[in-house]
């Protein structure tokens, strides 16, 4: 009897054992909500990015599928009106830079430009012969001929 009772306590401490063991594992992180991904930008582009690296694991995780519904709604609460008043000044923008950069180029283009027919005329005159020099104290060319 004594063997059973010592065999029933080594099992029941074992028991008890595995299930503190499992009960110390990580807690498990729940999924971010779709209207905390639409408040937190970053997180939502994070969860994004992490779901296009691994598109495999992403088709059923609760976080991918949450942030595509937060980006579907983001998309939706755009204003049309604001988003024609930035794509207007973005085209504005771009046209006074274009602009901007045709006149600086035309300035270039007029200062490296040299237009023949606007030269001032100089007249040539033909070069004079010069007689060559003499090193000091040497003899001339006209000196060694013979007389």
């Amino acid at each position: 009897m004594l063997r059973t009772r010592a065999h029933i306590l080594r099992v029941a401490l074992s028991l008890a054992g595995m299930l503190a063991a499992a009960g110390c594992g990580p807690k498990r992180i729940p999924p971010m909500t779709v209207s905390d991904l639409m408040e937190d930008r970053v997180t939502l582009d994070g969860v994004l990015m992490k779901c296009n690296q691994n598109p495999d694991k992403a088709r059923n995780d609760t976080d991918c599928l949450n942030a595509r519904i937060a980006i579907e709604r983001l998309a939706k609460d755009v204003d049309p009106t604001e988003s024609a008043k930035r794509s207007a000044e973005f085209e504005r923008n771009r046209e006074q830079l274009r602009q901007a950069q045709e006149r600086e180029r035309a300035d270039q283009e007029s200062k490296s430009k040299v237009d023949p027919y606007n030269l001032p005329v100089v007249p040539v005159e033909p070069a004079t012969p010069t007689a060559p020099a003499t090193p000091a104290g040497g003899p001339t060319i006209g000196a060694l001929t013979k007389p």
